[in-house]
């Protein structure tokens, strides 16, 4: 008689008796793959924070906790982080810094840098990440520049806690350069440093090449940016959703500092000197 327990329950591997073994596969960039139960097929863009990020024919992007679950060929995988190739000789960051190597994070300092929103944030650590945690700089977003002056004003900046703050569509005539001028001429201005880039969304600052296209689409006057934007591009744009995932979409694109335009470039370096001066 077939005893499928086993006789040794102290035996090793006997959670797996019986269970059938899946092959592990690295999740490498463009390799094709179906996402069992749920009939969408795509390729490998990016692995990051435990997910895989897998794009179909129609250019629309999704994310999926790495494992199981996924179909190559028709046959169960398990998806894994790829193996890490080892770098020759010294290597860049994606700011263009030389890299320090492994090491701890240096303590957060109690200055810091100030963004707009969550998509300044997330591009800022994408390409200067490492050079920020090897400074103890933090990245914050403010959900508006309205909300900076209350900010301020419930903590101020100091010699030893400097704000250096990024804005958005910081032209002649902008609402963000008039509050950024009378936030400069106010109390805090000495502790303070504001810059900005010319364009009217983080999104320009990605170069329209790394996407593909010629220029970024003109919007018309009365039409949500983004939302005419992935319209005009050819993307899903019905609720916030499809917004992130077309963000997510454009900062997959970017890997290092030459994929965004100079007019960002600097003015990150320029704040990045400033706190930690």
């Amino acid at each position: 008689m077939d005893d499928r327990y086993g006789t040794d329950v102290l035996a090793a591997g006997w959670r797996n008796a019986g269970r059938k073994q899946v092959a592990r596969v690295e999740a490498r960039r463009d390799l094709v793959v179906e996402v069992a139960g749920d009939d969408y097929v795509g390729a490998v863009t990016r692995i990051e924070s435990g997910h895989v990020e897998l794009e179909d024919r129609h250019g629309r992007v999704r994310l999926f906790p790495l494992g199981r679950g996924f179909l190559v060929d028709g046959a169960p995988v398990e998806l894994v982080v790829p193996a890490a190739e080892a770098p020759a000789g010294r290597t860049r960051t994606a700011s263009g810094s030389f890299a320090a190597g492994p090491s701890r994070a240096r303590v957060a300092r109690a200055s810091r840098i100030l963004v707009e929103g969550k998509h300044d944030a997330e591009l800022v650590e994408k390409v200067w990440g490492d050079d920020l945690r090897a400074e103890g700089v933090v990245v914050e977003f403010l959900q508006g520049l309205d909300l900076l002056e209350d900010l301020l004003a419930a903590e101020p900046p100091t010699a030893e806690r400097r704000y250096g703050v990024l804005v958005d569509h910081l032209v002649p005539g902008s609402k963000e350069t008039r509050i950024a001028e009378q936030i400069r001429r106010g109390p805090h201005g000495r502790h303070l440093k504001i810059v900005g880039h010319p364009h009217i969304d983080v999104w320009q600052c990605v170069r329209p090449a790394t996407l593909g296209i010629a220029a970024w689409p003109n919007v018309p006057r009365g039409v949500d940016w983004k939302t005419g934007v992935s319209r005009a591009l050819g993307w899903p744009a019905d609720d916030h959703v499809d917004i992130a995932r077309n963000w997510q979409r454009i900062l997959a694109s970017v890997k290092t500092y030459r994929d965004l335009d100079p007019a960002l470039l600097g003015r990150v370096e320029e704040l990045i000197d400033f706190v930690t001066s």
